[in-house]
């Protein structure tokens, strides 16, 4: 039996909270006995996304496909502008339930193509690790010529499961409330231009002698909009969160680290400053907020949420809080080409998970497509 002791980040979502789940279609089916294949080839790699959780411990013991894999047939077309007009509907009916494991991937054969939904907890490993399995499981799906395969590409995606190397972690009896979302939330669309976003960050550079990045433009776009489409903040303040990968700041994870290795960096604008300001400005601000991450700078993070478990602020213990603040998931640079399971890239993605006041970020063709939630 394999185990792991989950990290302080993993402990944000032992309570089996913000699955990640997307809808991913594809216009040509293909053949799913080799999905079937690649996926019990890659779990002995890929094993915490397989395991069971348990009293701060990921452990697994042995694959058995019914856990993990799901095949539907409907004699029906799926119908992308329907897809994106329904979202409520959609989200409803295409959310798979929840899962016995952390991971479950399901197969929906239409008429007209071939929709797979992969979802799996949170706790199981981040946005990252989520596209770096699925990545490994399209390239091995996919018909090759070369004898050994299954060895090479294990060799290829081999990955890390060294979570608590940084700083030793036991959450052995300590048990999160899952969070319940009984809001009722609007769900709204915003596209804007790659050129756009360009302008903006020439504009900042050249009236105000500061470097934003496209995310910190995106960033101030979202979070003005959601603060102007509510008034539900009261507060002087909004807090705003952002996930940060912390991969490439810190050897001792990399890029084959699987699992969570995430800075969930959290700043207080002014409401004010978030109404009146425009969009250059708050990108200014949210650029001198972010944080600069080094092994010491993300050492230092995971003790601070070790200081919220002591003091027993467990309602502080949480990814964000909906109440004061706001998310803002940037997943336009998802690596869509190599989502090729032997017939092209998927055609369209649709993120299932969804919470209140959060927006994720996604790109259509030369426009980033904002999903607001409020």
């Amino acid at each position: 039996m394999n185990t792991v002791n989950i990290s302080q980040v993993d402990a944000l979502f032992s309570n089996l909270n913000y699955p990640i789940e997307l809808l991913l279609y594809y216009k040509k089916d293909f053949d799913t006995k080799k999905i079937r294949g690649a996926l019990r080839k890659l779990s002995s790699a890929f094993w915490p996304m397989f395991g069971e959780y348990k009293d701060g411990v990921i452990s697994f013991e042995k694959y058995n496909e019914t856990d993990y894999y799901e095949e539907e047939v409907v004699d029906r077309e799926f119908i992308i502008s329907k897809t994106e007009k329904e979202q409520f509907e959609v989200l409803s009916h295409y959310s798979l339930p929840d899962i016995k494991k952390l991971f479950l991937l399901k197969v929906i054969r239409f008429s007209n193509g071939m929709a797979l939904i992969p979802k799996m907890h949170h706790l199981a490993g981040d946005g990252y690790s989520y596209f770096y399995f699925l990545s490994a499981l399209a390239m091995m799906t996919q018909s090759t010529s070369f004898p050994s395969k299954s060895s090479l590409m294990k060799l290829f995606f081999k990955p890390h499961h060294r979570r608590t190397i940084l700083r030793d972690f036991c959450f052995k009896g300590v048990e999160l409330e899952p969070f319940q979302q009984n809001d009722e939330f609007n769900i709204r669309f915003d596209e804007i231009s790659r050129n756009e976003v360009k302008s903006i960050i020439k504009k900042v550079s050249d009236t105000k002698n500061h470097q934003v990045s496209m995310n910190d433009v995106l960033s101030a776009i979202a979070v003005k909009k959601l603060v102007g489409a509510q008034s539900e903040f009261l507060e002087e303040f909004v807090e705003l969160t952002i996930p940060i990968d912390v991969r490439r700041r810190v050897k001792e994870f990399g890029r084959r680290f699987f699992g969570n290795g995430l800075m969930l960096h959290t700043m207080k604008l002014k409401k004010g400053d978030i109404e009146n300001l425009n969009f250059e400005d708050i990108a200014v601000q949210i650029r001198e907020l972010m944080p600069s991450v080094s092994k010491q700078s993300y050492v230092e993070y995971l003790a601070h949420l070790e200081g919220i478990m002591l003091e027993r602020r467990m309602e502080k213990f949480k990814p964000f809080d909906p109440k004061s603040g706001c998310l803002v998931t940037n997943i336009s640079r998802l690596p869509i080409e190599k989502l090729d399971f032997g017939t092209g890239s998927p055609g369209f993605i649709l993120p299932l998970t969804i919470e209140k006041n959060s927006t994720a970020i996604m790109i259509k063709e030369e426009n980033f497509v904002l999903r607001f939630a409020y």
